[in-house]
């Protein structure tokens, strides 16, 4: 993993420094994009892709670099978009000012409007098949767009002050969370030209990911301390934001994230092996239990 993480680090470092761009509004999009973080969505495509054609993984890497790369400008474009005051008000984010805060809000806005559109630049330069880069690129704009991401986030706003059910509270997390996470890993299989049963193992094994992933953020901002998890804590019942732990309550939810999480490992059973399976693998066991 840290492997692929120093591919991924070496190459945002290089990304948005052309002349082109307005220094501030270069500097703010560095910030945010190079804050640190889990870089957790281009592990978990590039990984999927080399899973699924092990022969060819160094390759795939190199190859999809680019691609895997673009989904973390759209993670880190949704991240400051989600503190603006207008959203969810958020001071902190990964340890340090919002980019809201350690700029201004009308640049934090161009800063993550400029992290999206670029980063579907970024990955028209990954190397694959043709039909295989417009495919991955129409199932990761659904993924970010009206029926993914973006709807997942409004749904958020909606449901603030109201105590939503379990189904609904499920539908809110598929998009706002789940589905990023759920199309790197289909995206990955889909570049490495994977067969559609290894196609829907990921996908499976994203979308399971993805309902783990915020349960446990979910309980981190109950448990968590804001020095190690890097953003602010105890916001989210001040908003009165409906959560996993408002709804069943902690032990549940601890409950619930490593079902998740087995069934996230479960979904690769019989399709995936390797060193990158493995990975894959880790990562749903570690999620469960991740500070931060």
């Amino acid at each position: 993993m840290q492997a692929l993480i120093k591919s991924v680090e070496g190459y945002l470092s290089e990304a948005f420094k052309e002349s082109g761009i307005p220094a501030r509004l270069s500097d703010a999009m560095r910030y945010s994009l190079l804050a640190g973080g889990k870089r957790l969505r281009p592990v978990l495509c590039l990984a999927t892709a080399r899973t699924c054609a092990p022969e060819r993984a160094a390759e795939l890497t190199e190859a999809l670099l680019p691609f895997a790369c673009g989904i973390e400008m759209i993670h880190t474009y949704s991240l400051i978009h989600d503190d603006l005051p207008a959203m969810d008000d958020d001071d902190l984010r990964r340890g340090r000012p919002s980019c809201h805060k350690a700029f201004d809000e009308a640049t934090a806005i161009l800063a993550g409007d400029a992290l999206l559109t670029n980063a579907f630049s970024h990955m028209t330069c990954a190397s694959a098949p043709a039909d295989r880069l417009i495919e991955a690129l129409q199932l990761i704009a659904e993924a970010a767009g009206a029926e993914g991401m973006a709807g997942g986030q409004m749904l958020d706003l909606l449901g603030e002050g109201k105590r939503l059910g379990v189904e609904e509270l499920l539908l809110l997390n598929g998009k706002k969370t789940g589905a990023l996470l759920r199309g790197a890993c289909e995206c990955g299989a889909v570049l490495a030209g994977a067969c559609a049963e290894k196609r829907a193992a990921a996908r499976l094994y994203g979308e399971e990911l993805g309902m783990a992933f915020q349960i446990t953020d979910d309980i981190l901002d109950v448990t968590g301390d804001a020095a190690v998890v890097g953003k602010e804590v105890r916001h989210d019942a001040e908003s009165g934001k409906a959560t996993w732990p408002s709804l069943i309550g902690l032990d549940e939810s601890r409950r619930q994230a490593q079902v998740h999480c087995a069934a996230a490992e479960a979904a690769l059973d019989g399709f995936f092996a390797g060193p990158d399976a493995e990975l894959l693998r880790s990562i749903a066991r570690g999620l469960a239990h991740r500070k931060r």
